[in-house]
């Protein structure tokens, strides 16, 4: 069976009263069926093993199955046929092995709305394990595209059974290491998906250099990152390097022009446990692929171990215990634990381990090696210490073997690898359009220090096949975040570059950037604190008045893609901005800004601090704008304490396009206080419903006394 491309076509009324009223009476999808439309010698006989209707968290028929003599496996979730208008979502996790994100309310970016925001767009939302169960023993081209393409063309077939013939069409996103899988999908394949929208995506150079750098910079600068922070505050000196030494001003310089945002570095705490685990799954190439580099750099001249400062010598450790108990992701979580994100992908493996002795000294992000039994000479990472807990972080082809550990196992702790892949991008010299490696190079070009086999290029999206060519043919908008500190901003920029090189002329009809102010690498919802103790919740306080979830303006820029593919319907502008030295800055105006996401300036007494007494009340004037084309204000919040709670809220109905809001408040207590204006704009079709939100917010400083 092959389906052409065309327009929905409805079917009966009297099938579609029976799919929405009578399960029992609803076509029966078939298994077995070739899947011709992409015609994968790996995925040639499609089964189904459940087929069911389901009313959470919206009525919709779940379909489970998978490829006979394959690992791939597939959930779809089809909405009534009376909310289908022929398209479906295909989102794509950013490490594979799992096919029931979902229901779960961990789908990236678009947290626990996944299957409803697909059904009240109109389309089903299709997810895959991405053709391995355990992100091994799959070749990158399978995990990055080829289960992806086998999985969506196959729901065609089941679409088009259930709803009538026709050819839906399909849209492709991801986050992070799924935004390099959606490249792929799209860069590999014509006329499988008709749009795509890649979010907080790196480049062929982001792994390991933008977790080596900042792994320096959160070592050399231990400390310091409050002062730091206050500095560039609403309110502060301006100088963020202020009060340092010398090594604490070059590491700061190094990361930042590397493309770390500064404001990011308020996450301080949470960004040293997260990505020291991401460290963990990425750094174990080097070991195969350079491993003579971290001899080198303790006894070579031009490496930093050669001649250590004294920061680095204090740094150093080594270390012999046992294991005294072993506590799997599962049992962390339910204790309210913090799982760094390399542990967190499966529920047996080991999150934390428990030793009869412990050194001094800073333990995050040494190496920790099984000595005997089925995990010997495997290498883990520890990513924090909580109630004398040592949480890990591994590489994921490691999980089974690292399962099989237990109480009396030797363990050796030895940080030097850690200590020596932390300047390893000194060490690199990809080509001159990275221009974030100019700091290491002479006037003249030549690197200013050794130099190792150049690491880019490498899986960057975790067996994804991204080669980032910048060549595809289906609609794409990118969207990114300006205090992304994981996947630097600038890499957007460079992607945008190669394509409008590559599209010309056509560049406009078919791509977009859109980039997200005070906005993190994760949302809110997902940013979850390693200093909550045993009652895992939400962060509150300073991250819920710092930055704002992306998700509503990832939902509308699917909805965007979808118009722009299926009727000509040309996005909102892209975001206006300049690249400088390794950061992203954009225009202070939403109408020079542009974009989709409101712009919030808040003043306090007519500036951006004030100094008063107990009980003296402050003005505070907050203006919104938004970029043409990008909706209406609907809402308005402030909090006044760093509560995260807002206490008041305004709502807009009107379709405003600007607005201006104001509070009078006094504080009955000393301190300084932070207070946050966050406002939200909407596409007058989605006012009434939660998807679509753009979210920003401003922040201005009072100090009382």
């Amino acid at each position: 069976m092959v389906l052409s491309r065309r327009n929905f076509v409805q079917g009966s009324a009297a099938f579609g009263s029976a799919l929405a009223t009578t399960p029992s009476m609803a076509r029966t999808l078939r298994s077995g069926v070739t899947n011709d439309l992409y015609p994968d010698p790996l995925y040639t006989k499609p089964f189904i093993d459940i087929d069911e209707w389901r009313e959470e968290p919206v009525r919709h028929r779940y379909v489970h199955g998978g490829f006979a003599d394959s690992e791939l496996r597939f959930s779809m979730y089809f909405p009534p046929e009376e909310n289908y208008r022929g398209r479906f979502f295909h989102p794509l996790m950013h490490i594979a092995g799992e096919e029931n994100v979902a229901p779960k309310g961990r789908l990236g970016g678009l947290d626990g709305d996944s299957i409803p925001f697909a059904a009240a767009s109109g389309g089903y939302l299709v997810e895959s394990n991405q053709g391995t169960p355990n992100m091994h023993s799959v070749t990158p081209d399978i995990a990055g595209f080829r289960a992806s393409a086998a999985t969506a063309q196959y729901s065609r077939i089941l679409a088009a059974e259930m709803y009538g013939a026709h050819r839906p069409y399909g849209y492709v996103f991801g986050g992070s290491g799924g935004a390099f899988k959606t490249f792929a999908c799209a860069e590999n394949t014509n006329g499988v998906w008709d749009g795509a929208v890649p979010f907080i995506h790196g480049s062929p150079v982001s792994l390991p250099n933008v977790f080596t750098v900042q792994a320096h910079a959160l070592r050399v600068l231990e400390g310091k990152f409050d002062q730091i922070v206050d500095a560039i505050e609403p309110g502060g000196s301006g100088d963020m390097f202020a009060g340092l030494n010398t090594e604490q001003r070059e590491a700061l310089a190094e990361v930042t022009r590397m493309g770390m945002p500064p404001r990011a570095w308020f996450a301080h705490e949470r960004i040293a446990y997260n990505y020291t685990g991401v460290f963990a799954s990425i750094i174990l190439p080097l070991f195969q692929l350079d491993p003579g580099y971290f001899a080198d750099f303790w006894t070579k001249r031009g490496y930093l171990g050669d001649s250590p400062p004294q920061s680095l010598r204090d740094a150093r450790i080594q270390h012999k215990t046992t294991i005294t108990g072993v506590v799997t992701t599962d049992e962390a979580r339910a204790k309210g634990l913090p799982v760094s994100i390399a542990a967190g992908t499966r529920g047996s493996a080991p999150a934390g381990i428990r030793l009869s002795s412990m050194p001094e000294g800073r333990l995050q992000g040494a190496f920790l090696f099984p000595r005997g039994g089925p995990a010997d000479g495997k290498r883990l990472t520890i990513v924090g210490i909580n109630g004398g807990l040592v949480m890990l972080g591994f590489g994921g082809d490691d999980i089974p073997a690292l399962q099989q550990m237990k109480p009396g196992d030797a363990i050796e702790i030895d940080n030097s690898d850690y200590l020596a892949a932390q300047t390893y991008h000194r060490h690199q010299n990809p080509p001159e359009e990275y221009t974030v490696w100019d700091q290491f190079r002479a006037s003249d070009g030549t690197p200013l220090y050794p130099q190792r086999p150049l690491f880019a290029g490498h899986d960057q999206a975790g067996k994804g096949n991204a080669y980032q060519s910048g060549v595809f043919d289906c609609k794409m908008i990118s969207m990114n975040c300006l205090m992304d500190e994981a996947a630097y901003p600038w890499q957007a920029d460079w992607y945008r570059k190669k394509v409008q090189g590559i599209l010309g002329g056509r560049f406009e009809n078919q791509y977009r950037i859109w980039y997200v102010d005070n906005a993190l690498h994760v949302t809110p919802s997902r940013y979850l604190s390693p200093n909550e103790g045993h009652e895992p919740r939400k962060f509150h306080g300073p991250t819920d008045t710092r930055i704002v979830s992306y998700a509503g303006i990832l939902q509308q820029a699917l909805r965007d893609v979808s118009a722009w593919a299926e009727k000509g319907i040309a996005p909102p502008e892209e975001t206006s901005y300049r690249a400088e030295d390794g950061q992203i800055f954009v225009p202070p105006a939403a109408a020079q800004r542009k974009g989709v996401q409101p712009v919030v300036s808040l003043t306090v007494n007519g500036g951006e601090r004030a100094d008063v007494a107990v009980g003296e009340t402050v003005e505070l004037v907050g203006k919104i704008e938004v970029p043409p084309g990008a909706g209406g204000v609907v809402s308005a919040e402030w909090d006044y304490d760093g509560s995260g709670a807002y206490p008041d809220a305004q709502t807009f109905n009107d379709d405003r396009a600007r607005t201006t809001v104001r509070q009078s408040h006094a504080w009955d207590k000393p301190g300084t206080y932070f207070v946050a204006l966050r406002a939200a704009s909407q596409r007058r079709e989605a006012v009434g419903t939660p998807f679509g939100k753009a979210n920003n917010l401003g922040r201005v400083r009072i100090v009382v006394s």
